[in-house]
Formats: structure tokens, sequence, C-alpha cells
């Protein structure tokens, strides 16, 4: 009787392994098979793997996820009571806390798991695997201290063991968390700079060594920018694009490690590609290369909307907001209101599909919407908006950032009272920043205020110091902004020779940008300097611009306010006032 069982049941797990593999799978079939084996009662090993392959086809071809959960529960409990089955019992654990996290709450699935790392010691990949999950689980609480203390154990476990490749994932891993949780820049550097020497020092495979030099070489970039070096992290930069390209000549052969308690990597080579994209469009746009930031982000929206169709990665909808996000700037600075609004409205879309993404981009997608509204001079939305991003940020520089345009937004308004109350916010002096490029960008702030309040030697004093820390970075719109301002000051104190000396450079600058608004006010400037010089064809040839450059931004105003995305911008809590066809 017990033969005649095992061959029903051995009989079934092949059918249902037919039924799985056949072209097109047959998955109905394929549970109906592994069902009919728990009947027959098997060992426990077969009746733990069956409950987790059943598991398993629930989550990847239906929608029931309590069923799937029961079996992952029956799979993780009889996998207890058998010695040396470590694939079913950590797998089951994994996927387990996995639906914990979705509909029983973080907690269920952190108990999980730190009980599945206590048991998975003697197991390299599984412990690995196991402690790299529960980080991210850490990471999607915004709980970085958790994240960081799992990763330095992750990091001091392959040290013992002896298992070096992950050993560097961990290192590389804990610095992306500290540049997340905004670490002092000097703690940082100094572990990327052990990092950089052991990942040189690495002797495996040459796939394994490119996919960590990626990794390292996008904290790299992404610390540099983040404290405003865009001129300093060309060579990384240039050294990254170069290394993507190396990854994508070799065969798959050369990138799957070799051992196999070492079988990870930090994305398939498609998703750092897209990544890389993303890191290039991000110096582009801090340089002010809107058109190269631009043509990189429609390569890579390209490409996401390609893997996307293949495997909807939460990693794909985050790269594709930031890319988005930088979009929306790129179109704001070169005059296309109505286009950056569309894309803010793409944003919206993307955001209503997944409530921890708008709890993770809530603050940025205020700031965006507060500075469209700037550029449609609507300072009240403005104002409502950046108050919203600064109640909502956990970012500091975003923090900063928004505090910078808000008291941008005071001084238009000639509202010095609310300017003086923020003042200690933004002072550069005091801002509690690494970013060189918000520091420049703060002394020009002070620049504009002493400006509209006629202190014009403090004026000048400022701007040349956000001058001298714009030109150090090669911050181009900060300097084409800086430069235009200080014409006006010199235009302002009858000294035309001087506004014209630094008037046409930053003309020359905004063009390159291009940034319109900066063109609009240079040449407005150059037309005025122009009469005064008695140069009647510069100054017809600067009054023409000054118009066209007015018409273009004025007709693509009008284009804007008219579009049903422009609702937006009254936008602060509930369902985005989205047109119908953006709800679907």
């Amino acid at each position: 009787m017990a033969n005649s069982q095992d061959a029903y049941y051995l009989s079934l797990l092949a059918l249902a392994e037919m039924f799985r593999t056949q072209e097109p799978a047959n998955i109905k079939s394929c549970l109906q098979c592994l069902q009919a084996v728990l009947t027959f009662r098997p060992p426990p090993k077969v009746e733990a793997r069956t409950h987790l392959q059943l598991a398993n086809l629930l989550i990847h071809y239906t929608n029931n996820t309590e069923l799937a959960r029961d079996h992952l529960e029956q799979a993780w409990t009889l996998s207890m009571n058998i010695a040396g089955f470590d694939d079913v019992r950590f797998e089951a654990a994994s996927e387990l806390a996995k639906l914990y996290e979705h509909n029983r709450g973080a907690s269920n699935a952190k108990s999980l798991l730190h009980r599945a790392i206590e048991l998975s010691r003697q197991s390299v990949y599984w412990h690995c695997r196991l402690i790299f999950q529960t980080a991210q689980l850490g990471l999607s609480e915004f709980d970085y201290a958790t994240a960081g203390g799992l990763l330095q154990m992750g990091l001091e476990y392959c040290h013992i063991q002896d298992v070096g490749y992950t050993q560097l994932l961990f290192l590389l891993s804990k610095i992306m968390v500290m540049l997340l949780e905004g670490r002092g820049a000097a703690e940082v550097q100094t572990l990327l700079a052990q990092a950089n020497q052991k990942v040189e020092q690495y002797n495996g495979p040459q796939g394994q060594k490119e996919h960590l030099r990626v990794f390292y070489l996008v904290l790299l970039v992404c610390h540099n920018l983040n404290s405003g070096q865009v001129k300093s992290v060309k060579p990384a930069l240039k050294q990254l694009q170069q290394s993507i390209q190396n990854i994508t000549q070799l065969s798959e052969q050369e990138i799957i490690p070799s051992s196999g308690s070492e079988m990870f990597a930090w994305l398939p080579r498609d998703q750092l590609c897209v990544l890389v994209y993303l890191v290039s469009v991000m110096h582009s746009t801090q340089a002010g290369y809107m058109e190269k930031a631009q043509k990189y982000t429609d390569k890579a929206l390209l490409q996401i909307d390609k893997l996307k169709a293949e495997d909807n990665a939460s990693i794909l909808s985050s790269v594709q907001l930031l890319l988005l996000e930088h979009s929306v700037m790129c179109h704001l600075i070169i005059g296309s209101k109505s286009q950056a609004i569309k894309e803010i409205a793409k944003v919206c879309h993307l955001l209503q599909q997944d409530a921890k993404q708008l709890q993770a981009h809530r603050a940025q997608l205020h700031t965006l919407l507060a500075v469209y509204a700037m550029s449609m001079n609507n300072s009240n939305a403005a104002e409502v908006q950046f108050n919203a991003a600064l109640r909502t940020s956990k970012n500091r520089d975003l923090w900063i950032f928004a505090n910078l345009n808000l008291a941008v937004v005071y001084l238009r308004c000639q509202r010095e009272r609310d300017f003086v109350a923020i003042m200690d916010r933004i002072n550069p002096d005091t801002l509690p920043t690494q970013s060189q490029s918000l520091r420049a960008a703060s002394f020009y702030v002070q620049g504009l205020h002493a400006f509209f309040t006629s202190r014009h030697n403090d004026g000048k004093r400022f701007l040349r110091e956000s001058l001298k820390m714009a030109n150090a970075e090669d911050l181009n719109r900060l300097t084409s902004c800086s430069l235009v301002l200080l014409g006006h000051i010199f235009l302002a104190l009858g000294n035309p020779r001087e506004a014209h000396n630094m008037v046409t450079p930053a003309m020359q600058l905004a063009s390159k940008i291009p940034d319109l608004h900066l063109q609009l006010w240079s040449s407005a400037i150059l037309k005025d300097l122009y009469r005064q010089f008695g140069d009647v064809p510069r100054e017809q040839e600067s009054s023409q611009n000054h118009y066209n450059f007015s018409q273009t931004l004025l007709t693509d105003h009008m284009t804007a306010s008219q579009l049903p995305e422009h609702q937006l911008i009254t936008w602060t809590e509930g369902p985005f006032p989205l047109p119908s066809n953006e709800k679907m």
C-alpha cells in the first residue's frame, strides 16, 4: 500500500511539472496535481516542498494571497522538524515575510525574519539573503539605524566566513544606507575610500568585479552630487559609464557568481543600465545641460517601459519617478511649463497607485508643484506647496531647497517680514548641509534680498561669493543667475560698462543651458545698456530677442493655465484632481 501511494504522489508530481513547463503553461492543472499530492500524506520533506511549490504558484499566478500564506506557514512549520532542509525552510520564511509585510504589517515579517536569521547561521547563502531582506524591510520604514546595524552584522559574518564578494556587497549597501540617512560627508568619504580599495583588490570573476565597481561608482557619484561637486565628479561619472558598457558586453555566465553561497547581485544588468542613465540625468541637470539631461531621460524612460512589460520591479517605478521629477525641472528651466505640468501629472498617476511611494515622494511632489506655481507667477499656490513640502520632508537638502525658494517668493511679493522670519533657515554660514550648490544658492538669495532692499554693496559681496562657488564646480545655471543679478546691481549703481561685463557672459550661459527666463532677464538689461551706449543695432537686436522670449513664455503660460492638469497646484491632501484619462 505504501509503495502504491508513493507511485501515486510521484506520478502527480511529475504530471504537475509537465503542466508547469508546457507551452503555454497550464497552471490550473499544475495546482490541482499538487493539491492532490497532499491527499496521499507524502513524507514530510515532500509535503513541505509541495506546500512551498503551491504557495509560489499562487503568488505568481493568482491573487489568492491568503491560501498562499497558509501553504507557506505549513511549509515553514513542517521544515522546522526536518534536519538540513535549508532551501525549503528559509525560502518559505522569506516568501512568508513578504506576504506578512504587505498584508499584516511589518512587525510579523520582522519577527519571522529574525527567527530565520538565527536558524540560518550554518547556511551562508540563506543567512546573508535573509539579512539583506530584513535590512530592506527596515529601509522601507526609513529605519536607517536598524538597516545599518543588520548590514554591519552581515559584513562581520562574511568576514568570518571568508566570502569576499558578498562582504563587499554588505559594505557598499551600508554606505548606501548612510547616504540615504544623510550621514556626515567625512564618514561616508572614509568608507567610500575603503570600498574603492577593496573593489580594486578583489580578484574574483571579472563580471563580479565590474558589478561591484558599478555599485561603488554609483554611490561615489551620488555622494559628490549631493555635495554639489558637479565638476569634481566628472572623472568618476565617465568611469561609471565605461564600466556599465563593460558589463553589457559580458555574457550572463560571466556575471552570475560561481559560488553557490555568493549568488547575489545588487541589481540585474538591465536595471543597472537604467540607474546609470538616472545618475547621468542628475549630473546634467545640476551642471545646467538641460538638453543632454532630457536626452538621457527619454532613453531611460523608454527602457523602463520595456522592462516593466517583463517584470514590474519596484525599483523601476522609483527610478521612473526620479527621472520624471528631473524632467519637470528641465522643462521649467527651458520655459516649457505646459510640458512640465503634464509630467507632474504622470508623477501623480504613478504615486496614486502606490501608497508607500506617495509617502516617500510626497515632499518632492509638493516642491515640484511649488516651483511650477512660481513659474506661473502664482505666489499663493507656491507658498502653500512649499509649506506642505517643509511639513512632509524627511530630506534635509530638500527642506533647504524649499526654504530657499520660499524666500524668493517672499522677496518677489515684497513680504519683508515673512522673509526675515525664515532668514535663519537659509543663512549660508550656518546652513545644515554639505552641498556646495545649496550654499552657493543661499548666497545668491542673500544677494537678491540685498538688491531688493537697495543694499548694493552687500549684494555684490554675496553674489561674488555665490559666483566663486558656482564657478568652482561648473554650476552653470547658478553662475548665470549670479552674473545677471550682479549686472542688474551695477546698472542700478550707474556703472553700465561693468554691468555689460556681467550680463554678456550670463546671456551666453543662459543660451547654452538653455534657460528662457534668464535669457529674458538678460535681454531686458542688455536692451537698456545698448540704449545707454547708443548702439542702435544691438539695442534693436536685444529688443527683438526680449520680445521673442516674452512671447514664447506668454504663449506657453496661456497653454499651461488652460490645461486640466493645471488644477494640481490646488492639491495638498486626498485624491489628485487629475483629468479622467490620467486616472485610468
